[in-house]
């Protein structure tokens, strides 16, 4: 049996024990709209798309995922509540030799059910737990929504925090921020510069011929941002080390809990995402999932996972570390509201690699 032969046989065998929940089996073109698309995707899969120019659709690319144009599709067409599944191949460029490959299958189940989404959180992880038991898996969990309450719990200006929610995924970019809007580090010295500029009333593009893509009103809104910023004061350092007390969370799922809700006690912001984590494991519990020995990490997922806005979740095998997660998913309900131009819906869902699951068992 070749490779690709025991890759597509393990394939088929996932799909069908999915599509034997009742899922609606679902297609999706290999080719998609770049254009419309790609933004939707967070910087690693974009940075790692095969983007090509057709004379008469512009710009497209393989298909990256499935998620998206599954839920564009749903959007346009589905009704609710659905669950999705599918097969078939994705596309992304690998810069590095190893384990990766740049073309391989995904089977992946997707779930748009507004009337109980923590329950449907549950249902989409306890299935992909049973699929694959047998390969002795370690589950790994997380949940952006807690990052995302303390990061709008924080006593500052919207504007701040929206520049936070704008770098959740770019862990090195969100800690400078952070660290400057709490006044840890000093604000560069062309920056300094330039508000120096303007406190002495001078106009830093007088005289100045426009260049770039940006037009010199975009340019001047941004100094007046600038100028916002430098006007409003630090971060409190104990709200600054309560986010960093909350990224740093990592345990298993009832300890981690317990210490979320302590840290509630001092940002009442996080108190609803503490509460939806708890549902969850008490759905997961009604699932058969034993939450005593699963794993719960807040910043799990953050480079990875970036259209996700809740309940995140992968499948490891530690005897291969150098494989990636095997299978892997997570809420992403906010996507299903741009798609939806306004109309939004609960959504979950997760995909399953065949070709790691064959060689797991031994079959490649």
């Amino acid at each position: 049996m070749t490779p690709k032969t025991a890759i597509r046989a393990e394939a088929d065998a996932l799909y069908a024990a999915i599509a034997a929940t009742g899922a609606v089996p679902v297609e999706a073109d290999l080719l998609l709209p770049a254009e419309t698309l790609l933004d939707l995707y967070g910087e690693d899969i974009r940075a790692r798309a095969y983007v090509t120019h057709d004379p008469v659709r512009g710009e497209m690319m393989l298909r990256p995922d499935f998620t998206v144009p599954v839920v564009q599709a749903h959007m346009a067409h589905g009704a609710e509540p659905a669950r999705y599944c599918y097969m078939g191949e994705v596309f992304r460029q690998q810069y590095h030799a190893g384990p990766r490959q740049s073309e391989y299958v995904q089977v992946g189940y997707e779930v748009f059910d507004g009337s109980d989404p923590l329950a449907a959180d549950a249902e989409v992880f306890a299935l992909f737990s049973k699929i694959l038991q047998p390969l002795g898996l370690r589950a790994a969990t997380g949940d952006t929504g807690i990052l995302r309450a303390a990061v709008m719990g924080l006593g500052t200006t919207e504007r701040r925090k929206a520049a936070l929610m704008r770098h959740l995924w770019r862990p090195r970019r969100f800690r400078a921020l952070l660290d400057r809007f709490g006044g840890r580090t000093a604000i560069s010295e062309a920056r300094h510069s330039l508000l120096q500029m303007l406190d002495r009333g001078q106009d830093p593009w007088a005289g100045v011929a426009q260049t770039g893509l940006r037009s010199q009103q975009e340019v001047r809104e941004r100094i007046a941002a600038l100028q916002e910023d430098a006007a409003t004061p630090p971060i409190s350092a104990d709200e600054v080390q309560l986010v960093e007390a909350v990224l740093a969370v990592a345990d298993k799922c009832p300890a981690a809990l317990e210490t979320l809700a302590a840290m509630a006690g001092q940002m009442p912001a996080l108190l609803p995402a503490v509460d939806r984590l708890k549902a969850r494991l008490n759905a997961l519990e009604a699932k058969g999932i034993d939450v005593q020995a699963l794993d719960f990490e807040v910043s799990y997922g953050r480079t990875t996972m970036e259209y996700y806005d809740g309940f995140v979740f992968g499948f490891y095998a530690d005897a291969a570390a150098d494989l990636p997660a095997v299978a892997s998913g997570g809420r992403y309900d906010a996507l299903t509201a741009v798609l939806g131009q306004g109309r939004s819906i609960p959504a979950v869902g997760g995909v399953i690699r065949p070709a790691l699951v064959a060689r797991l068992k031994g079959g490649l």
